[in-house]
């Protein structure tokens, strides 16, 4: 396991919980591949800047429990992990938003290149998400 590998993804995981967006986006390549679960691929910090902005505007989440595992020479490393979140506002296409509270397990794929995150593709479990928020 990459020590440099496992404390980048703490990092990473950290500045997402803390909402400290700049230190965030600075944990990426430019060119960063997202794979966003049962989504679109979308290239380039720009466009993972953006996804967070829709992100933060309509949840509030918080990552925990987190494992970060990589192979010896750190450029592949798997992160499990539970989301707890608020539903804050409505995202296109999913059910109404009412200051839901959820808790979802979930995982994550990295690709790490140059000390950067190169890529990030994250699943979970949508209908579970959709069930929690409408009940």
């Amino acid at each position: 396991m990459s020590q440099a590998t496992v404390a980048l993804l703490q990092d990473y995981y950290a500045a997402f919980n803390a909402q400290d967006m700049d230190t965030f986006l600075s944990l990426l390549s430019d060119d960063v591949i997202h794979d966003i679960n049962q989504g679109a691929r979308e290239t380039g910090k720009d466009a993972f800047a953006a996804f967070m902005v829709r992100m933060n505007n309509n949840y509030k989440e918080t990552i925990v429990d987190i494992q970060v595992m990589s192979n010896p020479r750190g450029d592949r490393a798997a992160v499990e992990f539970t989301v707890l979140g608020e539903y804050l506002k409505t995202d296109d296409g999913l059910p109404e938003a009412k200051g839901q509270t959820y808790k979802l397990p979930a995982g994550a794929f990295f690709d790490i290149k140059d000390g950067k995150v190169a890529r990030v593709t994250n699943y979970y479990n949508l209908e579970d998400w959709i069930a929690q928020v409408s009940a």
